[in-house]
């Protein structure tokens, strides 16, 4: 008994069949390098919460908790008041620097690794996806990260405090929720940026140059606001210094969103700090480009 066999399928009828588009295509292979980044950060869980609580936590153990018991403590004026509106002050200034720290560090550093002897980078940019695909990914996966850490830290921040020291909290989640993504991409696109401008082996001096003067200069232990009395003449140098800093958006932006102290207006955070998003990631593509293809 002959068994037919059937012809192979016309050339018309290949056509035909669905394919997938290049978006389809681009989303499905961004959504694997995410997942993959997310799947490593699962299997080192503990040490990424380590990583991200320390700081923080030394932070406010210090100042709200150390200091007011041994009669030293930080404010503007004295007692448990002036101790207290400097715990509200303090509380959005340590959510707002663990998102900066926990954004470059987990593209900068990784990128730095990755460019490094061994040269990691490849095995991503060797997928069949556009090499922007794969700076995106990093890019989104560290701002995923970020958010964990401002979920993290904001009980600590808000819970530990001595006796009699307070935060005045007042939650806007309408802020909080649409302030704290955009604040976790912008400072990610800085960790791509920063991660493909300096060499591996000089990765340190990005802490002592930029890292550094962009914590004390952004707003994290005062407001904004209050700096109009560091002048020189009737300029208030200082209080327009600090505007080239993107910290100094999110810190204000997260104190309209967990306060009522006074803050900037929101009406200059958003657009400035989105602005600044689209800044570091245009350079930082530009210079993930030129070293991949180097």
């Amino acid at each position: 008994m002959s068994t037919a066999v059937e012809p192979p399928p016309a050339a018309e009828t290949i056509a035909q069949r669905p394919t997938r588009s290049v978006f389809d295509a681009s989303r499905t292979a961004l959504g694997a390098l995410i997942l993959r980044d997310l799947t490593v950060l699962r299997k080192s869980l503990g040490e990424f919460a380590l990583r991200t609580v320390i700081q923080p936590f030394l932070l406010v153990f210090v100042f709200l908790y150390v200091f007011p018991h041994i009669g030293q403590g930080v404010g503007g004026g004295h007692g448990r008041a002036s101790e207290s509106g400097f715990a509200t002050v303090l509380v959005p200034g340590v959510v707002g620097i663990s998102i900066m720290f926990q954004g470059i560090q987990a593209v900068a550093l990784q990128l730095a690794t990755e460019f490094g002897y061994t040269r990691e980078i490849e095995d991503r940019v060797q997928a069949p996806c556009p090499v922007w695909l794969v700076a995106a990914a990093k890019v989104l996966s560290g701002a995923v990260q970020g958010v964990l850490a401002a979920v993290i830290v904001f009980p600590i921040a808000a819970v530990v405090h001595a006796s009699g020291v307070s935060a005045h909290l007042h939650v806007n989640w309408l802020v909080v929720l649409t302030l704290i993504p955009i604040a976790c991409v912008s400072m990610t696109s800085l960790g791509l940026l920063l991660g493909t401008t300096f060499e591996p082996r000089n990765i340190g001096l990005m802490f002592g140059f930029v890292i550094l003067p962009i914590t004390f200069l952004g707003g994290t232990y005062y407001q904004w606001t209050r700096l109009s009395p560091v002048r020189i003449g009737g300029f208030e140098w200082l209080k327009v210094l600090v505007l080239i800093n993107p910290l100094i958006y999110i810190n204000e932006g997260l104190r309209a969103g967990l306060t009522q102290a006074s803050h900037m207006p929101l009406y200059a955070v958003y657009p400035v700090l989105i602005g600044f998003g689209v800044l570091f990631w245009t350079l930082g593509l530009r210079n993930f480009k030129r070293r991949v293809l180097a």
